[in-house]
């Protein structure tokens, strides 16, 4: 994880995220702070052609429009195409009927190469629930591993659940990630830039559980390092930009506790 980190700062990916608009601002500064370079290209005429060129892309469902759902469909085709993995966030799946029919849609054009959700939308996205309330999860991620694991191998990518221990598979292979703090739920955008971050590891890393672990890894361990600098919620935010710019590879690897 930590060479991955090393590897994603060298070659400091293009990510272009089609998120909402919710969380835009802090995914592009959480990925300028981890060395990654944003770029919320999302409209109908150009997410296409920007995905051929870019080295990851982020779809977010948090806030679909018309336009913005058109954009993905551009932007995943041409991914696909072109051979640059996406991660996909299904924001809200299984609760809201017409957002669901969009991850069924998008998924006819390419699988993803890294799926991250919380329990709530995992288990809604197999099937398997109605989905949390809104952004919220209502399941434990232990709960939603099985579901995980058959998304994984049904689509032929990674499942990461969120929780207060991450759940990464690929369907096989299962890595836990015991780190991070409450306050990440208490920052806007605190899940919705994990993704994002995901893509960046994504574009550097071959193997994409590692790409998806390393993303999680380094997230969570500077939420840990920048809760000890904080007071609350507003200091932790900003906190956590200074430390995801100074969390070193070997700080990664000494801090991430795997279970």
């Amino acid at each position: 994880m930590g060479e991955a980190l090393a590897a994603m700062r060298g070659h400091a990916p293009l990510v272009q995220c089609l998120t909402n608009v919710v969380v835009a601002q802090w995914t592009a500064n959480v990925l300028l702070a981890v060395g990654a370079s944003p770029s919320m290209v999302d409209n109908p005429e150009e997410a296409g052609p920007f995905a051929a060129v870019a080295d990851g892309v982020l779809v977010n469902l948090g806030t679909p429009q018309e336009a913005t759902v058109a954009a993905m469909h551009g932007a995943v085709s041409a991914a696909a195409a072109a051979g640059t993995p996406w991660v996909l966030d299904p924001v809200g799946v299984g609760g809201l009927a017409w957002r669901s029919r969009v991850v069924v849609d998008l998924l006819a054009h390419a699988s993803p190469a890294l799926v991250r959700g919380n329990p709530s939308e995992i288990l809604a996205f197999a099937g398997g629930g109605s989905g949390g309330r809104g952004p919220e999860s209502v399941d434990a991620a232990e709960d939603a591993l099985d579901a995980g694991r058959a998304l994984a191998r049904e689509h032929g990518t990674i499942v990461a659940v969120s929780g207060e221990v991450d759940h990464l598979t690929d369907g096989t292979r299962l890595v836990r990630v015991a780190n991070g703090h409450r306050w990440l739920t208490q920052v806007t955008g605190g899940g919705c830039a994990l993704g994002a971050l995901m893509a960046a590891f994504a574009a550097t890393t071959d193997d994409p559980l590692l790409a998806a672990t390393a993303a999680t890894a380094t997230y969570t361990v500077a939420a840990e390092v920048a809760a000890e600098r904080a007071a609350g919620p507003g200091s932790f935010a900003v906190a956590l930009l200074d430390s995801l710019a100074t969390l070193n590879p070997q700080e990664l690897t000494e801090k991430v506790v795997l279970r």
